[in-house]
């Protein structure tokens, strides 16, 4: 799962979201280094959905255009959770690997 897919689904995993205030949670969570254009959140939403991982909670019109809310499925938060301990068991092994380095901050140098 790239790291589109598993921003919106950590969006979404909170309540269901349209997607502008999917974009700024990600934006949020990733603390400013993952900005979503339209086209790339709408590919990765209707590829979400195509794998059952998220689905259409309502749609309301709002200044006469549709706004579409999604939320998580079943599937959607078990396949979160395990993207969750899978990307958290790498960092554990990246940090481990890099505990002998004497690293000077901000150089990314020895």
């Amino acid at each position: 799962m790239g790291e589109p897919a598993f921003l919106i689904l950590t969006a979404l995993a909170g309540e269901p979201k349209h997607g502008y205030a999917v974009i700024e949670d990600v934006l949020d969570i990733s603390g400013g280094q993952v900005r979503l254009h339209t086209g790339t959140l709408y590919s990765v939403l209707d590829r979400l959905r195509e794998g059952g991982l998220i689905e259409v909670d309502r749609e309301e019109i709002v200044a006469s255009r549709l706004r579409r809310y999604y939320r998580l499925t079943g599937v959607g938060q078990e396949r979160l959770a395990t993207e969750t301990v899978r990307l958290r068991r790498n960092a554990d092994a990246a940090a481990a690997r890099l505990s002998g380095f004497a690293l000077r901050p901000g150089t990314g140098a020895a």
